[in-house]
């Protein structure tokens, strides 16, 4: 079992409601060990949203990423 940070996107509209999912890089998740690693990519690949205010308001509802704590656990399976 490891605790890593993973980024969360978020996005709210009346369109889609609440949106939140973890980003991906193809089929896996992308993991940090540490919140400071993780908020610097969140920064560095999305920080443009912060500075653009027609991406949050509507249609798209965007948010800045969230840097999230992440269990992973692996289990066999019988």
């Amino acid at each position: 079992m490891a605790n890593l940070w993973a980024a969360e996107w978020h996005e709210k509209s009346r369109l889609d409601g609440e949106q939140k999912h973890l980003i991906y890089l193809g089929p896996l998740p992308v993991l940090f060990r540490t919140r400071k690693k993780c908020r610097e990519y969140i920064k560095q690949q999305y920080g443009y949203i912060a500075k653009r205010p027609d991406l949050r308001e509507e249609p798209h509802g965007w948010r800045m990423p969230q840097a999230v704590k992440v269990k992973i656990e692996l289990v066999k399976d019988k």
